[in-house]
Formats: structure tokens, sequence, C-alpha cells
């Protein structure tokens, strides 16, 4: 059976320390019900997106999102199809979270090779889609030719894989927690490469499937495939780097460096979810204030509500280094703006005045 080999260093317990925070956070956000939709529909579509995009899929995403759509898109058949078959691996997924919602996932060589047919629909052969390779395949630098990587040999393919599901299904296994569960899914499908075609693809469906099935799909607002794209020469860096801490021996290599990058990655994706969905509840909580209407405020104002809502009050000697290179003058003119429209109100007076808010 396969044992994973890695350290909990600071950096990663750090991560996990951020991801859990977010984590509580979005989950109780008391979020508008429409918001919620269209916050998923804009994760899902960056994972379409990125998820091809970082494979060399051609289209922006505004042309990912057309594709979606329905509408006509002037673009190669390959990268089309490509959009197409990473939106049906998401369904395929939710189908099969659906169908376990009700007990404990059990994760089959099965499931890979589904993830993978699905990914390739008419990209690859029959013969190869959704089946593991039977020839040896090797990865070359784009721009010298040089082989970088050399994975398994074929037969090794199958006896790897059920080594590491057994783990992945283990006891053992199970008490490792679920994003380090995800990110050794991820790096064992990319590094034994167990197809000729497709395999980037099918490591991020199937470490997805492992988040949303072991508690961390987060109402499903975030995007991995966004961060990996946007910082591609690390992600595939990562990976190179576990390869070579022991390139003769698969189930030797150290994930360490590789689960520190993955945690770091699910930390930022969810703290900019956090951080939007904060926004949007204070803007709530204002238009409520209102009575429903709508308020515009400038870029100083947003910042100050923002300090006050989540501290409680503000003093002069808080706001100032909050909006540097802005006099106290004009703090005080946002601060009167902001009470004559009734959101915070004074309390004291002079430089030892408090504001909060109505």
């Amino acid at each position: 059976m396969y044992r994973p080999k890695f350290t909990i260093n600071h950096k990663i317990l750090q991560n996990i320390g951020l991801i859990e925070a977010c984590r509580e956070v979005i989950n109780n956000a008391p979020l508008i019900p429409a918001y919620e939709k269209q916050f998923r529909e804009e994760a899902k579509l960056a994972t379409i997106h990125h998820g091809t995009h970082i494979e060399g899929n051609e289209l922006s995403f505004t042309q990912a999102e057309g594709v979606l759509a329905g509408k006509p898109v002037v673009a190669g058949e390959r990268d089309i199809q490509e959009v197409i078959n990473y939106r049906n691996v998401l369904k395929y997924l939710d189908r099969v979270l659906d169908e376990s919602s009700k007990k404990e996932m059990t994760y089959t060589a099965d499931l890979i090779l589904a993830i993978h047919a699905v990914a390739m629909e008419k990209i690859l052969p029959d013969e190869q889609r959704g089946k593991f390779r039977k020839v040896q395949v090797i990865l070359r630098n784009a721009q010298t030719g040089e082989v970088v990587f050399r994975p398994p040999p074929a037969p090794e393919v199958p006896f790897l894989i059920q080594s590491f599901l057994e783990w992945l299904n283990s006891p053992e296994g199970r008490e490792i927690h679920p994003v380090f569960r995800s990110a050794i899914a991820h790096y064992v499908i990319s590094s034994v490469h167990p197809f000729t075609d497709g395999d980037g693809r099918t490591a991020r469906g199937f470490a997805t499937l492992i988040l949303f099935a072991e508690g961390y799909d987060i109402k499903k607002l975030f995007s991995l495939e966004e961060y990996f794209d946007r910082n591609a020469f690390e992600y595939y860096a990562a990976l190179r780097q576990t390869d070579l801490t022991n390139e003769a021996n698969f189930e030797e290599r150290d994930l360490t460096g590789w689960i520190e990058f993955f945690t770091k990655s699910l930390a930022a994706e969810l703290s900019q979810i956090k951080e939007k969905i904060r926004k949007v509840s204070l803007d709530g909580k204002i238009k409520e204030k209102l009575g429903g209407k709508q308020v515009v405020l400038n870029d100083r104002q947003m910042k100050i509500m923002e300090y006050i809502e989540s501290h409680g009050q503000a003093v002069m000697k808080e706001l100032t280094p909050l909006l540097p290179m802005i006099s106290e003058d004009t703090i005080l003119r946002e601060l009167y703006a902001l009470m004559k429209k009734k959101l915070i109100k004074k309390k004291g007076s002079r430089k030892a005045a408090k504001y909060v808010l109505r």
C-alpha cells in the first residue's frame, strides 16, 4: 500500500489555519441566495476556463463564457471541445457527489477513468479515452526538446494507482486532513501520468472530488484552477521539484513542497472569496440601514465603513494610516459625509471622538 511521505512544516500549518478560518466565515456567511448563485457560477466559469487554459487552450475568458452559453465562437474545434468537456467533468462530479451524499465516498480506479473519459470526449480516440495508457510517455521541454520527466512504465500504472487508492480508502489514509488528501491525489495522478493525454485535467478533477466529498466544497465559491493558471510556472515547478526528490522511486518522494504550494493556493483563493463576501455583506447592511435604498460610496468612504464594521468603532489615529497620503481634514469630510448619510454617528468630541455604526 502506498504511503505518502511529507512533513507538516510551519508554512503548511499557517496555510491550513487560514483555510479553516476562511472556510468558517464563508460557510456561515448569510449570503443572499442571488449573490450565492452568482458567485458559484463565476467560480464554475473560472474553473472551466483556467482548468483548460493552463493546458494550452487558446480561448479567452470571454470566448469560453460564450461557448458555455451556446453562442457561436470562432476558435479551434479542440479548444471549444475542451471547454465543453471540462464543464461536463464538473457535472459528472456533481452526480457522483449526489449519489454518495449519505455515505462515505469510496474512491475507485473507475472514478478516475470516468473523469478522464469525460475530459477527453472527442479529443482522444476511444481506445485511449478512459483507459490507462499502454505505451511509455515522456515529457519534453517545449523549447529545447530535452526530456524533463519520464513517468513510470505503462505496465506499472494500474498497480501504482491501485496502491494509492488502497491508502486513500484506508482508515490510515482517512485520518489525514482532506486538503492534504486532495493535494496528494493531485500529485499522484499527475506524476504517475496514467494516460496519454488529459492527466492534468483528470488530476485536478479528482482532487476537487475529494475536497467536495470531504467537507471542503465551501459552497463551491472558489476555483483552485484559477490560482494554478495565474501561477502556472510555480504550479509546474512544485510538481517537478517533487518528482526530483526521488526520481527513481515514486513511492519514496517527499511531497512536502507540493503540499505547501497546494495549501497556499487554496488559502489564497479562499481569502479572496472571504473578502468578496465581507464586502457584499457590508453593502447589504448599509442598504438595510437605508430601508432598502442603494447608496453610493467612494473608495475612501468604503474603507472607513469596512474598518468600523470589522472593529466596532474608529478614531482618527486609526483612520490616518488606513488612508495614507490623505489629510485629516479630508478624512473628516468623509466622516461627515457618512454621518450625513446616516451610516455612522460620532461619540465624543475633538481628536478623541469615536465613530461607530448607527
